[in-house]
């Protein structure tokens, strides 16, 4: 006894539906781009948060230790302009006009 069989298998492909697949495709790699830039940018923001802290910690104890010292007062005074200074310069070099 002998059986013989024969398949077709046919695939249609559709144009119109591979060009909206591309479409969804580039959209989610475009918002995966943009979700990897988010996340970039929170980190930097966290870190520069952070380093505010410190330096808000770090005055505070600075101020504790010159008490009413005029010299020490007026030493501090002229590092925290120098620091503002310097602050300020950094945000505007990096504040998109």
């Amino acid at each position: 006894m002998t059986i013989n069989v024969n398949a077709n298998i046919n695939i249609y492909h559709h144009d119109a539906n591979k060009a909206q697949l591309d479409r969804i495709e580039n959209k989610v790699n475009h918002m995966a781009n943009e979700l990897d830039t988010l996340t970039a940018e929170v980190a930097e923001t966290k870190t520069v948060m952070q380093s505010a802290v410190v330096l808000l910690q770090g005055l505070k104890a600075k101020l504790d230790e010159a008490g009413t010292d005029a010299t020490k007062l007026a030493a501090l005074s002229a590092e925290l302009d120098s620091s503002t200074n310097a602050l300020a310069e950094a945000i505007t070099a990096n504040t998109p006009a």
